[in-house]
């Protein structure tokens, strides 16, 4: 039996049912990692003794009649989260030696739902890149394309889940870096609501893993399947013990609906700022297809969307004033001279990148304001529509692009090239307001690199994008492992 590429629940019900054992799983999964991962690069950290050990111990304790939600199942967790005894280094070769002695919040959720931690998958430096690459652990290849990228900056963990190395794996997402990586490797991926998931021990090195809420950035889950992305969400969501989980208890509310024919859909292919690539249009086509086959209703336009340029201009101020926040003093100030030579009527992205990196806080006051605009014109939205389908990026993965300077790199969009970070404004839309999005692969490109779409749902009310990326599932023909060909289906 190929147990491999099964999803969490499948393999929960095998061991529930004695037909496998952890062990037999992890024994497995490490031996396609060392067999496959010399190419791919995905397993930056292994930590196969201590995975074996907590195997043995996730039988011992089903012998004994213990279940728990994730019992036995191999795992993988981003680089960037704190796991006591493994290296955190966010690609940093200054911290390249950092050892934290505890485990994030994450982590201890994982261990305590019974899972079994094969190691840690790699990402770019400091997390900030659509790609995953840096000095200390290399380049990781795209499972279906090795000259291209898998995304960043989790693509560590969608090129595990996608090749085959454990059923889940847990990531991060500020710029799209779940939905990214899920989109260009054909695996599924969720960013919860803002502040829904606790983050603490997912910090830069060597800062102390201390409970404090990120403007922007999530934890989230990453599967093979929807369902398996509701059962990690499960695990995952809820708040800091150290802080609100002192006196607050979560409960989701349930989808809005359990059947195709009763959402409500929009659907949207068209950005001011960037165009779509023909391959992403069509992979919304084909979910717009799926929805109308299932009785859904489907609007393309609709009066109460939030302005998409200010959208992107908001998050892009957002997004920046935050990673540049910790920037030298020297460095600061040589970017305020810059932006102050910037014309008032300059209104472009790179604009926007270089005023938010020099925000005061007087000014991020005013952008967090016009954000909280945004926000009440997206429930306004819901009450009209209970899910918003968009692209994650214009194009599937691209080929790898390893110019140091971001702002110099260039996207190909159907032959003609953009600004390399202008992809970012459609994982924005869903970033900037804190919304829940569902990254669910959608289908291939001519030249059969997999298409992914987002599925965006109201604040809070996560399992409503989960259930209807469940309920696509089997009109979109869900993963597919590298190598399939439409001749191979049975």
């Amino acid at each position: 039996m190929e147990w491999n590429f099964l999803t969490a629940e499948k393999l929960m019900a095998a061991l529930r049912a004695g037909e496998v054992t952890s062990a037999e799983l992890t024994d497995g999964a490490i031996a396609r990692i060392e067999r496959d991962d010399k190419a791919i690069n995905a397993i930056c950290v292994p930590d196969f003794d201590r995975a074996r050990a907590a195997a043995r111990e996730a039988d011992q304790a089903r012998a004994r009649g213990e279940d728990r939600p994730l019992l036995g199942i191999p795992v993988t967790v981003k680089e960037s989260y704190n796991i006591a005894g493994l290296p955190t280094t966010w690609g940093i070769p200054l911290h390249q030696n950092f050892v934290p002695a505890e485990d994030a919040v994450q982590v201890s959720r994982l261990k305590t739902a019974g899972a079994v931690v094969l190691g840690k998958t790699n990402v770019p430096l400091r997390l900030q890149d659509v790609q995953s690459f840096n000095e200390i652990y290399g380049t990781t290849n795209n499972p279906w394309d090795h000259s291209r990228t898998p995304g960043g900056s989790s693509g560590g963990s969608a090129a595990a889940l996608a090749s085959g190395f454990g059923a889940l794996s847990i990531g991060s997402d500020i710029g799209g870096s779940l939905r990214t990586p899920a989109h260009f490797c054909g695996v599924y991926a969720h960013k919860p609501t803002l502040g829904l998931a606790a983050t603490r021990g997912m910090v830069p090195p060597p800062a102390p893993a201390l409970p404090a809420e990120p403007d922007l950035a999530v934890v989230g889950p990453m599967a093979r399947s929807a369902r398996d992305l509701t059962l990690l969400l499960d695990v995952m969501a809820g708040p800091d013990p150290l802080t609100l989980g002192v006196a607050h208890d979560l409960r989701l509310p349930p989808p809005r609906h359990e059947q195709l024919c009763d959402f409500r859909v929009l659907v949207l292919d068209d950005h001011p700022l960037i165009p779509t690539g023909s391959a992403v249009r069509a992979a919304l086509n084909r979910v717009a297809d799926a929805l109308v086959d299932g009785g859904a209703r489907v609007e393309r336009h609709s009066a109460l969307l939030p302005g998409l340029t200010e959208a992107a201009v908001l998050y892009t101020q957002l997004l920046f004033a935050n990673s540049a926040a910790r920037l030298p003093v020297d460095v600061y100030e040589q970017l305020r001279t810059h932006a102050a030579g910037l014309s008032a009527d300059d209104r472009s992205l790179d604009a926007a990148r270089l005023r938010g990196m020099v925000f005061s806080h007087r000014d991020w006051i005013e952008a967090n304001s016009r954000r909280e605009l945004h926000r009440h014109g997206w429930r306004q939205l819901f009450a009209e529509f209970d899910a918003v389908v968009c692209p994650i990026t214009p194009t599937p993965a691209f080929p790898h692009d390893q110019n140091p300077d971001p702002m110099s790199r260039r996207l190909d969009i159907d032959g003609v090239e953009y600004p390399y970070l202008d992809q970012l404004v459609w994982a924005g839309l869903a970033t900037m307001p804190g919304l829940p999005a569902t990254a669910v692969p959608a289908g291939r490109s001519p030249e059969g690199l997999p298409v992914g779409v987002q599925l965006i749902g109201p604040m809070f009310e996560d399992r409503t994008p989960l259930r209807l990326a469940e309920l696509l599932e089997p009109q979109l023909g869900g993963f597919q492992a590298p190598g399939y060909s439409e001749s191979s289906r049975s």
